[in-house]
């Protein structure tokens, strides 16, 4: 359209001119000549004429581009103009028809609200899901009909070198041989993976009530086919099995077999926080007070500040000493098959469970604990045992109560890197709650129970990062003497300085067969003390979200010091001989804690 126009327009602009030319130039008279310039100027007069009508066409030419220009952005406004105008209507057409219908708007804002509130469950339901989901990750548990259950435990991989034989992986304190033991004569090695542990902590909440239930085991026990020859087939032992029930108001029971509540506790007097020594010898440390037994506990907690609890646990007694007694008791028996108890072992008769008191107080800084147990012991006396002609005539029951107490305290500090912690505990008949396993009781010559005093004292400093945890103890235990003559005039009890030592430094031949070392002949060796020195370390390869990994060592060094007895069998009185034993312990642990 545009060619067509410019063009018009240019014959429009050239006949104007030629009008105009004509219209100047002065026509002839008829019958004469004219008088007017000559040709070739009236020639150059329309020639700049056409040059400036061209000029003209161009400006034009340029004016219409630029209009088309604006054309083509009107139209593109107005396009956009009129869709606007098309979404305006619609939106007013449905303004006029919501604001027409009341009952529909109600409707549709219900149905909105639904919508909501069913993408909120959505999305908490999917929360939930993938919390559930990470537990499975990290801890390891599984959710199961309302309760999580999370496996635990770990696999160790333990060494344990001591330089005097004891024939035990975890080491007896209160057996260490003197020196005329052939076995202090042999060192002794052993490898094992039986302290590896399994787990599995079952917890739920009904109401106000957080239900748990616990169970722990290894394989430190042996079975009747059980050696260290090929399969090294120990047998699964339980450690801990109990249920709890922690009321919202504080009250909190618990039942089954657990540590007792004399053994110290890191936080209050809840279960699975026991301040047990880090070492890798399963029998921890000489000092500490432990054992794992049935009790069943009640407790109260005062604002996390203040518990009190108290249990009832199941009552024994370690093998009493016997140097010099005489027949005329009963205590217990050996187990019963029958009855699932371990017919090699010896189990006391008990009229009573032992009960046991604890105060708590954390004001802030440290932890302290005050304790107490009250324990009762019987025999069957038989007073005419001991007749020319003896005779169960007259036989009765005896009894005698037993205290001990105690206290802890503990102290963590430098941002709870460091823990520092003291125990003691001390009382009659209260051996068996030690490490060293020393005696509770002996007898009186008339067959009654004598209680023995003892005391029971730890120190610990521990020290705990990321990759390293430190600790150092140093604990003892001490036996008290307690002896008399009977009617023969011979000395009976424990401890008498009337009994003979001389023969604890001279070597005896062993039994057939290469497996008897040979027993001390006049050698009463009763335990006066006992007292260890501890230092080890674990370093944590990896500790995350798969678990922990993590190798230990262990140096201990043992020293069994002993009630002084005669030093020969001719002058007993005047020489008197007190023998001593130790022992060095190192162990190593490679281990993997599941997570």
């Amino acid at each position: 359209m545009k060619r067509p126009l410019a063009l018009a327009l240019s014959v429009l602009i050239a006949t104007s001119v030629v009008a105009q030319t004509e219209s100047a130039s002065p026509k002839p008279k008829s019958g004469r000549h004219s008088s007017s310039a000559p040709v070739s100027k009236t020639l150059e007069d329309m020639k700049d004429a056409i040059s400036a009508q061209q000029q003209q066409i161009q400006q034009l030419q340029q004016q219409i581009q630029s209009r088309d220009q604006a054309i083509q952005q009107l139209q593109q406004q107005v396009t956009q103009a009129q869709s606007t105008a098309t979404q305006a209507q619609q939106a007013a057409a449905a303004n006029s028809q919501s604001t027409g219908s009341a009952d529909q708007i109600g409707a549709l804002q219900h149905d909105v609200a639904d919508l909501k509130t069913v993408s909120g469950n959505t999305v908490n339901e999917l929360q939930e899901t993938q919390k559930q989901v990470n537990g499975l990750e990290s801890p390891l548990a599984i959710h199961y009909k309302g309760v999580s259950i999370t496996p635990g435990g770990f696999l160790a991989g333990e060494t344990y070198y001591r330089n005097r034989a004891t024939g035990g992986e975890a080491t007896a304190f209160n057996s260490i041989p003197f020196a005329g033991s052939s076995q202090a004569n042999l060192s002794e090695f052993y490898g094992s993976g039986r302290q590896s542990r399994i787990s599995l902590l079952v917890q739920g909440k009904a109401g106000n009530v957080n239900g748990t239930g616990y169970y722990e085991a290894d394989f430190l026990s042996a079975g009747v086919t059980s050696n260290n020859n090929q399969t090294n087939s120990y047998t699964l032992r339980q450690r801990q099995a109990y249920a709890q029930a922690a009321l919202a108001n504080g009250w909190t029971f618990t039942g089954g077999q657990m540590w007792t509540l004399i053994t110290e506790t890191k936080k209050g007097v809840d279960n699975r926080t026991e301040a047990t020594p880090m070492t890798i010898d399963p029998n921890y440390v000489v000092g500490f007070t432990f054992a794992r037994q049935y009790g069943f506990r009640v407790s109260k907690n005062f604002n996390n500040k203040f518990w009190l609890a108290g249990s009832i646990e199941n009552a024994q007694i370690n093998t009493p000493a016997t140097t010099g007694t005489l027949p005329n008791y009963l205590i217990g028996s050996a187990g019963l098959g029958g009855g699932l108890y371990n017919s090699t072992a010896n189990y006391a008769f008990n009229q009573l469970p032992d009960f046991v008191f604890k105060g708590v107080w954390e004001p802030g800084f440290g932890h302290y604990e005050v304790f107490g147990i009250i324990s009762e012991f019987r025999d069957r006396v038989f007073p005419n045992a001991t007749l020319k002609t003896p005779s169960a005539a007259g036989a009765y029951n005896s009894s005698t109560t037993s205290l001990g107490f105690g206290a802890n305290a503990r102290w963590a500090m430098m941002a709870k890197h460091v823990d520092f912690g003291v125990h003691f505990f001390g009382g009659n008949g209260i051996g068996r709650y030690g490490a060293s396993g020393l005696p509770d009781l002996t007898l009186n010559p008339n067959g009654t129970v004598g209680k023995i005093r003892n005391y029971q004292a730890l120190a610990t400093l521990e020290y705990h990062s990321t990759k390293w945890d430190i600790y150092t103890y140093g604990g003892g235990e001490y036996e008290a003497r307690r002896w008399s003559f009977n009617d023969s005039g011979k000395p009976e009890g424990y401890g008498s300085p009337l009994f003979a030592n001389y023969g604890c430094s001279a070597e005896t031949l062993p039994g057939a067969g290469g497996f008897s070392p040979g027993s001390l002949a006049n050698c009463a060796g009763n335990t006066r003390n006992l007292i260890e020195g501890t230092a080890g370390l674990w370093y944590k390869f990896y500790n995350g979200p798969k678990g922990r990994v993590q190798m230990g060592t262990q140096f201990s060094y043992l020293v069994r010091n002993t009630w002084v007895g005669y030093a020969s069998a001719t002058k007993p009185v005047i020489l008197g001989d007190q023998p001593t034993a130790n022992d060095s312990i190192w162990a190593t642990s490679f281990r993997y804690y599941l997570p």
